[in-house]
């Protein structure tokens, strides 16, 4: 699947370059209808982040999240300082259709365990962040010496499936995806489904993706300032 993404701030459709909080520009200043056009063209899923809750550990977006659920019918995962069960049942509750847990997978790591429990591994995605493959937390804000292997490795033991792959210094930038360390990670864990996000700008980004053994796929600036269309990744679902 395709999953075109729209972070919130302050009520707005942004984009960050490379996690920078302070390095924004606004893409839309209305997310409801940014989502409208994404299903309009015959798109099914949006990955959501609410950057203030990244920041802040609680929600923060949620009026437009509500709105943005309650106006598509896209299938939604959403993400961004999701620390909590409450949290967790909250979204879902309110038609979310997965949640990601990001930092908490790794400072809290029984919260993962009992969503899974709880909720089922489809309603859960666990967030794998960072640079040089060292697992970043707090809305990327603060390093840790884990290893992107050694929080997915222990994520699986506990049944989560879904892991959104994400190399920060790619993010935002336009300079193509990680497409080895990708590769890397869902040969060594077959069983689980790597997500890849950050750094695509073309559909041969897609494609070379797809044909790494890559399935879903986030796309983000590339959808406002690169080389991809709606309509493109419309077609190259198919």
């Amino acid at each position: 699947m395709i999953f075109p993404a729209i972070d919130l701030r302050n009520g707005q459709s942004v984009r960050l370059y490379q996690g920078n909080y302070n390095q924004e520009t606004v893409i839309n200043s209305n997310p409801i209808t940014q989502a409208q056009q994404i299903q309009a063209a015959g798109l099914t899923h949006l990955h959501l982040v609410d950057l203030d809750g990244a920041k802040s550990g609680r929600p923060i977006n949620l009026d437009i999240i509500t709105a943005l659920r309650q106006n598509t019918t896209l299938f939604i995962e959403l993400g961004g300082g999701i620390r909590s069960l409450a949290q967790i049942q909250q979204y879902l509750s309110l038609g979310i259709n997965r949640v990601i847990i990001g930092s908490a997978a790794l400072t809290h790591p029984e919260l993962v365990t009992e969503a899974v429990a709880r909720f089922g591994a489809e309603s859960i995605v666990v967030g794998v962040d960072g640079r040089q493959e060292q697992v970043a937390t707090d809305g990327w804000l603060t390093a840790s010496s884990t290893t992107f292997s050694e929080i997915i490795q222990a994520m699986q033991t506990v049944g989560v499936i879904n892991f959104i792959v994400t190399d920060i210094e790619r993010d935002g930038t336009l300079s193509g995806p990680n497409i080895a360390l990708l590769s890397r990670l869902q040969q060594k864990f077959p069983e689980t489904n790597i997500i890849a996000s950050g750094g695509i700008s073309t559909i041969k980004d897609i494609e070379d993706l797809q044909t790494a053994g890559i399935k879903d796929i986030i796309v983000g600036r590339a959808l406002y300032d690169g080389d991809v269309t709606l309509p493109a990744l419309k077609e190259v679902m198919k």
